[in-house]
């Protein structure tokens, strides 16, 4: 599944907004993310899982929001393994290569 989303901006353009809240969503196997502006984005689990190198056995613990400056959040698995997910990865496309 690949989603495309025209609400984010080229990577080093986006406006920065705090994280609100962040929900793992299992039956879409993929992230919902609140910012304080008001817009939401539903993440993949998938490139989340690539970008941190996760195995792909790991099975989503518990999600956790940096209660202090709110900038992202982390997603801890079963194994020990932890992804950190800053607010530019979900609100910026990635650079052209």
């Amino acid at each position: 599944m690949k989603v495309v989303n025209p609400l984010k901006a080229p990577f080093g353009i986006a406006k920065f907004s705090r994280v609100r809240n962040v929900n793992y969503r299992q039956w879409e196997d993929a992230f919902e993310v609140e910012f304080d502006d008001g817009l939401s984005f539903l993440e993949p689990h998938s490139t989340i899982r690539k970008a941190n190198k996760i195995t792909a056995k790991a099975v989503v613990e518990r999600v956790a929001l940096d209660e202090e400056m709110r900038h992202g959040f982390f997603v801890h698995y079963d194994n020990g393994q932890t992804a950190e997910v800053s607010w530019a990865f979900i609100r910026e496309l990635p650079p052209a290569r």
